[in-house]
């Protein structure tokens, strides 16, 4: 990868760092914005506002080149315009100050309204400003995801967990006060920055191969609406059981990538449901470049060239080396899922 690649790294893991910040600031006073604008969501309503501005922010100052920082956000500004958003804007502008003193509320909405980008022409960054927003209104895990996909690949990935504990013996639903920063670049490995400090020398991860011999360890989504719990279980029973951990957020990609967990499922309910890219673009690449395997549940490739959505797949599965396969053959074999379209 060059140096070029190396240097996009470093800027997206000091944004997904800043925004690290605010929304950890955000979650702590959750209680404080709920009482100040009456709705229990506002809270992460700010944070995701202001981790989409901070993060496009800084993407447009240190990649001048409008080509270089096209981004497709989860977020527009188009709910904070009306009268009723006055607390939620004047909330997001707060957070964004706290990183960018000099910031208007003008260019506060521009940045947010810059993730707008339809995914189309060969490279732009996608983002996920706030991932698990019951997690996060909880106090407990969520998650800051940016990628940038060039050709229908993810290249680069950086994934900002700021209640994940380092410590691995740590439960993982008691929030670390410092948490952990992800970061990969395809071919080049998968990086740790404990703290969320972008500045820490960074300790390389990785996952071992399938043990059979140990107790099988997966996570699922805490959220039952993103996936079948029971698909999952039916899969993992036809592999002598497991223990489920259930974990908010694109945190899971790096539970598996650092070795903690032997998979992730996300077994869809429907063949409606469709994935979106930035729900699984930077975890994908942190847990491929460990050492995992990921596809959907037909063993394909994420295919992340149909824009906003992951429409040439179904569901996800990342699991460790030797696990993977067994996965996909359990899958075919119970007849679980949607029917594969080849």
């Amino acid at each position: 990868m060059s140096i070029s690649n190396e240097n996009t790294l470093q800027i997206a893991i000091e944004a997904v760092a800043a925004a690290c910040s605010v929304t950890r600031s955000a979650q702590q006073a959750r209680e404080a914005f709920g009482s100040l604008t009456k709705d229990d969501r506002s809270p992460v309503t700010v944070a995701d506002y202001a981790a989409q501005a901070i993060v496009a922010m800084t993407l447009q100052e240190r990649l001048p080149d409008p080509r270089e920082h096209a981004l497709i956000g989860e977020e527009d500004s188009g709910d904070l315009s009306s009268d009723e958003a006055q607390l939620t804007r004047e909330g997001v502008l707060r957070l964004v100050k706290t990183y960018r003193p000099a910031a208007d509320e003008a260019a506060v909405l521009a940045a947010i309204d810059s993730g707008s980008h339809d995914g189309s022409g060969g490279s732009y960054w996608t983002l996920d400003p706030v991932d698990g927003t019951k997690g996060f209104l909880r106090g407990q895990q969520f998650a800051i995801a940016l990628a940038k996909i060039e050709d229908g690949e993810v290249q680069l990935g950086v994934m900002g967990c700021p209640g994940l504990p380092v410590d691995q013996a740590t439960a993982l639903d008691v929030p670390d006060p410092g948490g952990v920063i992800y970061a990969a670049i395809k071919g080049r490995g998968a990086w740790e920055f404990a703290g969320c400090d972008p500045n820490i020398e960074p300790m390389r991860i990785s996952c071992d191969s399938w043990n059979p011999d140990r107790p099988l360890r997966y996570c699922g989504s805490v959220e039952k609406a993103h996936g079948s719990v029971s698909d999952a279980s039916r899969l993992i029973d036809s592999l002598g059981g497991g223990q489920r951990v259930a974990v908010d957020s694109q945190c899971k990609y790096a539970i598996v990538a650092r070795g903690q967990s032997d998979a992730y499922l996300r077994m869809p309910k429907n063949a409606e449901y469709v994935e979106k890219i930035w729900d699984h673009g930077a975890g994908s690449i942190i847990a491929s470049e460990a050492g995992a395997i990921v596809s959907d549940i037909h063993g394909k490739s994420l295919d992340f060239s149909h824009g906003a959505l992951l429409k040439a797949n179904s569901g996800v599965i990342v699991a460790v080396p030797g696990l993977h396969e067994s996965l996909i053959s359990g899958i075919r074999e119970l007849g679980l899922g949607p029917a594969s379209e080849g």
